[in-house]
């Protein structure tokens, strides 16, 4: 059996390109003692991984990162022919494993796609990035930058369940649209043609409590001026910062403003909610079906359109989580 693999091919500077990537085609052998042959279904594309190609992932490897897949052959009797997971073994067609890192979902649940989503990896990050690093209080304001992507906007919308005023910003007037009539913000803007902290200013007079940081640069900064005394940032990227090359983003010009303030800001990864996966699978998967969560996909076709995925995160081209579909179930 042949499997198509994306392979980190060399380190992108600024924006990654097709250059950076090879396509390669290897064979697959029959699943050993304990092992499993997945197939893969759907690759997740993730902002992260711009970060991780700097330094963190070797080169001439397979693209690390989460899939979700079908057994398609099992020699480990804690994995059953037909049984759906989910795994970090990267971005190929087919995949074998002793059943390390690889978990079982219920396809009852939710659709198959949104284990990669808003029942995945975002979806945690969001639920305890929220929750649990910005130690929210229900009835505060929340702040949310990237709120039209994967994270940010459910972000916003476990916010307002729990009785937020949410603000968000976009990239685009359909996206800044998107926000406020199909998932509820009460207000939003976009980054690119209005002054971040004249929006904040208009939409909570009295200032903010958690600004759920996403993008740094001019954001960060309107946060911090904007944020009430003893504000949380709970930091979970900086998008705006991760295809620097030459010439550096600046940093925020106002950190003084977190020492009268007693601010707190504080990174994140979401290995830090391992705790939290049974509710927060419980919570979700309700707020899915009574309709107070609603997501969205952006889906590329095939393999060979993982790396034109991965560009179009840094080009505003998806709403929602990005993903790649390889197989039919």
């Amino acid at each position: 059996m042949i499997s198509k693999e994306i392979h980190l091919k060399s380190r992108p500077t600024g924006l990654p390109t097709a250059a950076n990537f090879a396509l390669v085609k290897r064979e697959i052998g029959e699943p050993g003692a304990g092992e499993i042959l997945i197939q893969n279904l759907y690759l997740s594309v993730d902002p992260y991984m711009r970060g991780r190609m700097a330094l963190a992932w070797p080169l001439d490897e397979v693209m690390i990162g989460g899939a979700l897949g079908q057994v398609i052959k099992s020699n480990n009797p804690q994995f059953q022919v037909g049984d759906h997971v989910t795994h970090g073994l990267g971005w190929r067609e087919y995949a074998l494993s002793n059943g390390e890192g690889v978990n079982h979902i219920d396809p009852g649940l939710a659709p198959l796609s949104a284990y990669l989503g808003v029942m995945g990896m975002p979806g945690l990050t969001a639920y305890g990035g929220l929750l649990v690093t910005g130690e929210y209080k229900p009835g505060e304001t929340v702040f949310v930058s990237a709120a039209s992507g994967a994270v940010g906007s459910l972000v916003g919308q476990i916010a307002k369940i729990h009785g937020s005023t949410v603000i968000g910003s976009a990239g685009s007037d359909d996206k800044v649209e998107m926000l406020k009539t199909s998932l509820g913000f009460d207000h939003a803007f976009n980054y690119k043609t209005a002054n971040p902290l004249a929006e904040l200013r208009k939409a909570a007079p009295q200032g903010i409590d958690i600004y759920f940081e996403n993008v740094g640069g001019p954001q960060l900064e309107a946060a911090l001026t904007h944020l009430r005394p003893y504000g949380r940032i709970p930091i979970c990227g900086m998008i705006s910062t991760y295809n620097d090359g030459a010439t550096q983003t600046p940093g925020p010009r106002n950190l003084t403003e977190t020492i009268y303030k007693h601010i707190t800001l504080k990174g994140f990864v979401v290995s830090a909610f391992v705790d939290q996966q049974a509710q927060f699978l419980t919570d979700m998967s309700r707020w899915i079906a009574s309709g107070e969560v609603k997501y969205s996909e952006t889906i590329f076709d095939g393999i060979d359109n993982a790396v034109t995925a991965f560009e179009g995160l840094f080009q505003g081209a998806n709403n929602g989580k990005m993903l790649v579909k390889l197989a039919n179930d």
